[in-house]
């Protein structure tokens, strides 16, 4: 019975992993707004707009790409309640990206096209060798790529409506050991993979109330991320190969809406600044279910409660232009955490948070932009896990530089 519920537990670890790096909106999708706190709703930036805004794109002139890449490094030391020891992750390096297109048929034309495409969650977390949660968790790797077509169009001078139609892609390899030993001493294990896809969409409204201040408002709908056939592989002693069959396995994961209000306002000819509000409707993460090609006593279909809670997140910023070609920024946000008290995992050590970031841009010529950007967080949190048992305490750091590269026709 007790492994039998540990392979369930590893199972709805897979799904809540996926979701969470999408729900806590991994927003590394724009150099700029990333340089003001992740935040970008209320305003036209440049073709990262297409994510942040399609509505906005409305009221842009140009055609130009644009790319960005924003390495991830971050480590988490957990310190086990009963013993006092400490574990730490050995994680490689996470590798977010997006790249954009914008497109006009004629000089400031009222319709306009774009294409997105962008990572909004990838990483791997990787714990050290015989670490004390390794029942629970010793490798988790997860990609995704979402496809944006978009359409926007500006309705007057000053309203723009966009539309972006997404088909979400994504992958994950996750790895454990199971209680069971070989007759060497070593512990079995169980790996679980699979590929998933989903479609949804991102709407956008831009109103730029006057030429200092604009507003936004973005939805961006609940997409059910469909594992058709996942791969479970077990390496266990012969034994037990009978109550542990290889073979496959079919799961959804709901990857839930996001409502986004922004604000934008311009101070003189230097200064800009912006300010988001997400709602996340973690409402839907409420209960996971698996069905299994082949059950046994051991490994059955599973059905879980996991009662997320929505949540709030506020993010802001400022940007200074201080000559022409040059452009600072600075921002920072705060999010509440939608896992509750019972919940938290080796891969998803999330707590209410506090960022900070930086930015700047460089123009060269009329062609060319080079964008940089800053984010660092930490934070800290205590729990058991009521599937696991596992008790203590994730202390997080996490940095992520981030360059990008535009270029307008």
């Amino acid at each position: 019975m007790k492994l039998r519920l540990t392979v369930c537990t590893t199972l709805l670890i897979l799904s809540s992993s996926a979701i969470n790096a999408q729900g806590f909106q991994v927003n590394f999708q724009g150099q700029k707004q990333q340089g003001m706190g992740l935040a970008g709703t209320g305003l036209y930036v440049d073709g990262s707009s297409l994510f942040y805004n399609p509505g906005s794109i409305a009221l842009s002139d140009e055609n130009s790409f644009n790319v960005n890449f924003t390495p991830i490094f971050a480590n988490t030391l957990y310190v086990d309640s009963a013993t006092g020891d400490g574990y730490r992750t050995n994680s490689p390096m996470g590798t977010p990206f997006s790249a954009y297109g914008l497109f006009q048929f004629k000089k400031d034309a009222p319709l306009k096209l774009g294409i997105a495409v962008y990572t909004p969650f990838g990483s791997t977390v990787e714990w050290e060798d015989n670490w004390i949660g390794r029942f629970a968790l010793t490798r988790l790797q997860l990609s995704s790529v979402f496809i944006q077509p978009t359409v926007s169009y500006r309705i007057t001078e000053k309203l723009g409506l966009g539309l972006g139609l997404i088909v979400s892609t994504g992958s994950v390899n996750l790895q454990r050991d199971l209680p069971v030993q070989f007759a060497d001493g070593t512990y079995a294990s169980a790996e679980l993979s699979g590929k998933a896809l989903g479609f949804g969409l991102n709407a956008g409204i831009q109103f730029q109330a006057t030429e200092n201040l604009g507003f936004g408002f973005t939805y961006r709908s609940r997409i059910n991320m469909s594992v058709k056939s996942g791969s479970a592989d077990f390496s266990v002693p012969g034994s037990l190969e009978s109550n542990f069959p290889d073979g496959p396995f079919e799961a959804t994961l709901p990857l839930p809406q996001v409502f986004t209000l922004g604000a934008s306002y311009k101070f003189g000819e230097k200064w800009t600044a912006v300010l988001d509000i997400n709602y996340v409707g973690w409402q839907a993460y409420d209960t996971l279910a698996f069905d299994y090609e082949t059950n046994t006593a051991s490994l059955t279909d599973t059905r879980s409660a996991r009662d997320y809670k929505s949540i709030f997140a506020f993010r802001g910023g400022v940007s200074y232009d201080v000559i022409k070609s040059l452009t600072l920024r600075l921002g920072g946000g705060f999010g509440f955490t939608p896992v509750q008290d019972g919940y938290l995992t080796p891969e998803t050590p999330d707590a209410n948070r506090i960022y900070g970031t930086f930015g700047i841009s460089y123009k060269i010529g009329e062609h060319f932009c080079i964008d940089a950007s800053l984010y660092y967080t930490q934070m800290k949190r205590g729990d058991t896990n009521q599937e696991t048992n596992l008790s203590g305490t994730y202390a997080t750091k996490a940095i992520a530089p981030g360059i990008g590269l535009i270029y307008k026709l």
